[in-house]
């Protein structure tokens, strides 16, 4: 029999072969390399990253081609390869390797679509940090009726940790407790008739009873849900007498979605006229003070004060004296904040150049995020008081904590100088203050409990301006902090267990890590599993 023809270009298949290889082990680092870079053991730039990228493609097509030049080089061999006793061997490494990752993927999927896996007592995490607090379970064990939960969540929020939270809620209530989401950009009318402002809050109702939950967290939803169960009088009331701005609809300058938005919340909305009854209620939880266009009497502010001092709250809203009635008459209320407080209300009106449409229109450029009413406040969430004046922290009080809120930037002053229409406002460094001003200060006295908020502007919750930005939003936050809304319950806490990697300082430890990881092990793999194919194809 005569032998079988030799493929001249068989001993050319080997380049594709060595080319493949290189293209491999070339993947592999790049591969590698690009993977340490998104986990931020040491960033790249832009340009260098998507050089990298490019390079990966490159590898992974000089792979493909080089397997498939070997292939049409020296097809023989390629079928020797399937058919022989190492495409046996290699095909039951493969059932084996595919039907672990199957296992894998199907655990993983059975864990994910079943949450309530993740409740106690099947959480095997070191910190429990799946498991909800005692007070949280005891909570959901005491529910006598059915609690909703509708969470607002705008279009590009990421609502995975809402729903995560919530139905760990679900799952520990014993069927009591069930939740929902709503787009407040699909559906803005829901959101309003619940008295939500801003975004990721969470209504929860019981009944015909709401509360409003400001974040998605078990904190606060666990004293949400403590308010639904053992409802208290939580009545606010805006002071009226001195031209305040009024409560009902219609008016050019009206609060009236400032009210419809707190009684949503569960509050009472009533007004006061200390001229009247010279009482203030036992059951205000704040008083509002909402743009006087003429001073507060002394014998009121003697008033407000002994209400504050046994524990009661205010919220003031004074506008710059320039856009009132008060001319050069004395303001009790302006000396009281500064005396008792240590806040001033400055004879101002801010200019900020940040808003250059309207530079009369202070933007609340920073926010402090360590005070209760700004923590849900982002640089994306302005508050714009139009017509507003600064405040100053003037000095340290005893047991008195002042904290300022939002400020303007550089980019403004205080204007002392009453300016015409015609005129154009620019910085006097003489008479004019340069920013960065405050425009909302918050303190707290720590012996009394009673508390204060201070805006130099009360325009910006006005019905036109509330939904503005993130002007209701910082308002009805101010209302609550106000009114101790916020700390009705201390939820046990648990150290948290952190499990960051942290690369070496010294840069050669670094470099040998990287080294060791990048290429010495995927090369050992690599040289072991080329040994064992040489030594097999010796043997035959």
């Amino acid at each position: 029999m005569a032998g079988k023809k030799k493929n001249p270009n068989a001993q050319y298949a080997v380049i594709g072969l060595v080319v493949a290889l290189i293209a491999c082990i070339s993947t592999g680092l790049i591969g590698s390399a690009n993977l340490l870079s998104s986990i931020g053991m040491f960033p790249l730039s832009d340009e260098i990253q998507s050089g990298v990228d490019l390079s990966l493609q490159i590898s992974i097509g000089l792979l493909i081609v080089g397997l498939a030049a070997y292939a049409i080089l020296n097809p023989d061999a390629v079928r020797r390869f399937l058919t022989g006793r190492q495409a046996r061997y290699g095909s039951n490494s493969l059932i084996l390797i595919v039907a672990f990752v199957g296992i894998l993927v199907a655990a993983n999927y059975i864990v994910f679509k079943n949450t309530d896996l993740l409740g106690s007592p099947y959480d095997f995490t070191e910190d429990k940090s799946n498991t909800l607090a005692p007070e949280t379970l005891q909570i959901l064990a005491t529910l006598k009726e059915p609690i909703s939960a509708t969470a607002f969540y705008s279009t590009n929020s990421n609502t995975a940790s809402a729903e995560e939270l919530l139905q760990k809620f679900k799952n520990n209530s014993e069927g009591k407790f069930s939740y929902s989401f709503v787009n407040p950009d699909l559906d803005p009318v829901a959101a309003r008739e619940a008295g939500v402002t801003g975004d990721g809050k969470i209504m929860l109702q019981m009944g015909e009873t709401k509360e409003i939950a400001d974040f998605a967290s078990e904190t606060d939803l666990a004293r949400a849900m403590l308010r639904l169960i053992s409802p208290g009088a939580r009545t606010v009331y805006f002071l009226q007498g001195h031209g305040e701005i009024s409560l009902e609809p219609g008016n050019e300058l009206a609060y009236s979605v400032v009210q419809s938005t707190l009684e949503a919340k569960n509050y009472t909305v009533s007004t006061l006229n200390l001229l009247n009854t010279s009482e203030i209620p036992e059951d205000a939880l704040a008083v509002v003070i909402a743009g006087p266009q003429k001073p507060v009497s002394k014998e009121e502010v003697i008033l407000l004060k002994a209400y504050v001092d046994q524990g009661g709250s205010l919220v003031v809203l004074q506008d710059p004296l320039f856009f009132t009635e008060f001319g050069d008459a004395n303001d009790p209320m302006a000396d009281y904040l500064s005396k008792d407080w240590g806040i001033s209300l400055n004879n101002d009106v801010v200019i900020d150049t940040v808003n250059q449409q309207n530079p009369f229109a202070a933007i609340s450029s920073l926010y402090n995020p360590s005070h209760p009413i700004t923590q849900n406040l982002t640089e994306n969430l302005f508050v714009i008081m139009p017509q507003a004046r600064s405040l100053t922290i003037i000095g340290e009080k005893e047991n008195i904590t002042q904290t300022w809120l939002i400020s303007t930037t550089e980019s403004s002053w205080g204007e002392t100088t009453v300016l015409s229409d015609t005129e154009t406002p620019a910085f006097d460094p003489e008479t004019d203050v340069q920013g960065p001003l405050y425009l909302a200060i918050a303190a707290e006295n720590s012996a009394t409990t009673g508390r204060v908020v201070v805006f130099g502007n009360s325009l910006f919750a006005i019905d036109g301006n509330f939904d503005v930005y993130g002007n209701g939003n910082f308002f009805i936050n101010s209302v609550d902090w106000a009114a101790q809304q916020e700390d009705l319950l201390n939820l046990t806490t648990r150290p948290r267990t952190d499990r960051i990697f942290t690369p070496p300082v010294e840069t050669w430890r670094f470099l040998l890590l990287v080294l060791v990881i990048v290429i010495v092990i995927p090369g050992m793999v690599v040289f072991f599993g080329i040994s064992t194919w040489l030594s097999r194809r010796k043997r035959g």
